[in-house]
């Protein structure tokens, strides 16, 4: 099982370098069922491999020019303090058993999946939905105060998806760059990227001590999801990212029913 999860880690990694998000939604579910890890500290790993990929990929965009700073740094302010708050003071304080009766069971691993389901239904059809957000070749805005109070604010929103559940939420920084500031779509990809690498990595951070981590196991899926966002920055200029993006939507939400059958019907 270790092969065929290393070999999906670098499918995450692919996805992060053609579409600049939509890959790290399937990481926790990679480690939870291919690799046995358990949910809770999946969404720790899937930090730490989501954070270290996208920062490569993101170095790699910023030498092409299309990483915007300013942008990035002003959006991570609220979203990377809403990270570590999550990550070091909410996160584990979630008990072992958060409901249950007679009839009904809700584990801490079982809530953390089926959020992770739900949230890869919005991801699935944010991906599949036909948009124009690739014919946007405008420059990003950042001294208006009306953006700057609304990038706080997605900020915070998308802090708090990746601190509860370890996804970079790059399937909703992506929109918010290019249709708010009208950002070039290659540049809020490359944007994208570094968003979730602060956000990511501050977040793993405030886990230290929480858990024990497997640092064979954990180097060894970054290094596959590294390898993968070489490959997908590669195919990107090979392949039309809209019609790869919409068939990974489509995996992404047979994925989400999965998990939603698995964790309830299935138990």
């Amino acid at each position: 099982m270790e092969i065929l999860g290393f070999f999906l880690a670098a499918l995450v990694g692919i996805s992060l370098g053609i579409i600049g998000g939509g890959g790290s939604i399937l990481t926790v579910p990679i480690l939870v069922y291919v690799l046995g890890v358990n949910p809770l500290l999946a969404t720790s790993y899937s930090l730490f491999i989501v954070g270290s990929t996208s920062m490569v990929g993101a170095a790699n965009s910023y030498r092409k020019g299309l990483v915007n700073i300013k942008t990035a740094l002003l959006f991570g302010i609220s979203s990377i303090v809403t990270v570590y708050f999550t990550r070091k003071i909410i996160m584990p304080k979630i008990p072992s058993v958060i409901f249950s009766n007679e009839h009904i069971l809700i584990t801490q691993s079982m809530a953390i999946m089926l959020l992770f389901a739900v949230l890869m239904l919005l991801a699935s059809v944010a991906m599949i939905k036909k948009s124009k957000m690739n014919l946007v070749t405008g420059t990003a805005v950042t001294g208006n105060d009306h953006h700057t109070t609304k990038l706080l604010f997605y900020g915070v929103m998308i802090g708090l998806v990746t601190g509860l559940l370890g996804a970079g939420g790059g399937f909703l920084i992506i929109p918010v760059l290019v249709i708010l500031l009208k950002m070039p779509m290659k540049q809020a990809i490359g944007t994208s990227l570094l968003i979730i690498a602060l956000n990511s990595m501050i977040g793993f951070a405030g886990d230290a001590g929480h858990f024990i981590i497997d640092w064979k196991l954990l180097l060894a899926i970054t290094s596959m999801a590294v390898v993968g966002i070489f490959i997908g920055g590669y195919l990107g200029r090979k392949i039309d990212g809209n019609k790869l993006k919409k068939t990974f939507g489509w995996f992404v939400l047979l994925m989400g029913v999965y998990i939603i059958i698995k964790e309830t019907i299935l138990k």
